[in-house]
């Protein structure tokens, strides 16, 4: 399998001389095509950072980022555009929906900003839209959907242009369990059947017990990790307890 992402040795500080905080400490790992990988870790951790970083919203201090065979970490203020507009998808948190704009065409502002032909676009959009079961509610606004279903249509736009690697960013924190269990899923089925490479940061050990393997940081370092293999994903989040538990973190949702 081809490695999709590459971080080597990066490290990130923020502060002066007289006052350095090392947010990330010398961390390396690999995620292969197909892959999806959580990252899990206390509060001040640095997984946010970490993200932050792969996602191009912040530089690292040293070390490399490799994404699709593109160092990041070197490219210009141009370049580093194109590449986030045509290799990343965003999930956040809290959705990051226009109001005045319906689900297709918050779906179709990516695409209309790669300028694809109209044809193409309306074929994209239906498509990723049948993959997330959200066809029925495409020409609603916003105000008009269930939390779900704006994060639905959140991971369509990030999915519609195709990109390399998806980054999730506590995708679940604003929804219901019955809301974030329909969003999981969809990952999952994303993930499986598609072979979408995801990057997920979360807190929440039921979230994470749908990725195939787990990174945990503490204190900017990699602390622990799990790899899902055979075990169920009641097995697995077991096991994920069991480490946040060592980390002294939250546990989130029991299943």
């Amino acid at each position: 399998m081809q490695n999709i992402v590459s971080i080597e040795k990066v490290e990130k500080y923020y502060g002066n001389k007289g006052n350095i905080t090392k947010a990330i400490d010398n961390i390396s790992f690999t995620v292969e095509q197909g892959e999806f990988v959580g990252i899990m870790g206390p509060s001040g951790s640095g997984k946010t950072t970490l993200l932050n970083c792969i996602s191009t919203i912040d530089t690292v201090t040293t070390g490399k980022i490799i994404i699709n065979n593109k160092d990041i970490t070197v490219l210009k203020k141009k370049a580093m555009e194109e590449f986030r507009r045509d290799e990343l998808g965003f999930i956040f948190q809290d959705f990051n929906l226009l109001d005045t704009l319906t689900a297709y065409e918050n779906i179709a502002l990516a695409l209309t900003i790669q300028q694809r032909e109209t044809a193409e676009i309306d074929r994209l959009i239906k498509n990723v839209a049948k993959k997330l079961e959200i066809t029925e509610i495409l020409d609603k606004f916003p105000f008009q959907m269930s939390g779900g279903q704006k994060q639905r249509v959140a991971c369509a736009r990030a999915l519609v242009t195709e990109p390399s690697l998806v980054l999730a960013d506590e995708p679940t924190g604003a929804l219901d369990s019955k809301s974030a269990r329909l969003l999981l899923d969809s990952f999952e089925k994303l993930n499986n059947e598609f072979q979408t490479t995801i990057l997920m940061v979360t807190h929440d050990s039921f979230t994470a017990s749908y990725a195939q393997r787990i990174l945990f940081i503490k204190d900017g370092r990699i602390f622990n990790e799990l790899v899902r293999g055979n075990d169920t994903r009641k097995e697995f989040f077991n096991k994920i307890i069991e480490v946040v538990t060592l980390l002294g973190g939250d546990v989130g949702h029991v299943l």
